[in-house]
């Protein structure tokens, strides 16, 4: 990996609803080749069944030591595997692979939480500037942000 032909797709949720939403898509990237990025073992250990998994570690804005810790694995990981694209439902780990791997030249999908009804997730508030699909999960919220649509529930 990270030798040859770039990777086609990266999966990147906290392991939970997160993940759960994420996977309630896989009907879209069922020819790709996809690698999960997720961010705790338990949840690494059933993906695994369905291809190539790195775990990265838990991390959210009240612990910035596992922030850098994290992000500092995702760059690891964006730089190795050169993904072509990354989609992600959140939280902090799914953001933060989703900007290490813009940075190798991703193109990044954001699907924000079906939990978010008024406004978009911190985590999406954050990406938005560099994701190149934003989509929420309820018209409200897409009406409130430019670059963010609203194309029915997805999960």
């Amino acid at each position: 990996m990270g030798q040859g032909r770039p990777r086609e797709l990266c999966c990147a949720a906290s392991a939970g609803g997160h993940l759960d939403q994420l996977l309630a898509l896989s009907d879209g990237w069922a020819s790709a080749d996809v690698v999960f990025v997720t961010s705790l073992d338990v949840a690494g250990n059933a993906l695994r069944r369905q291809g190539s998994v790195h775990v990265i570690g838990e991390c959210n804005r009240e612990h910035p030591l596992r922030v850098l810790a994290v992000l500092l694995r995702c760059l690891r990981i964006a730089s190795t595997e050169r993904f072509d694209a990354v989609i992600s439902t959140g939280a902090a780990p799914g953001l933060l692979m989703s900007l290490a791997s813009k940075l190798f030249g991703a193109k990044v999908v954001w699907v924000d939480s079906i939990a978010n009804i008024e406004k978009l997730s911190l985590s999406g508030r954050l990406i938005r500037p560099w994701a190149d699909l934003m989509l929420t999960q309820w018209p409200e919220v897409a009406e409130l942000y430019s670059n963010v649509d609203y194309v029915g529930e997805l999960v």
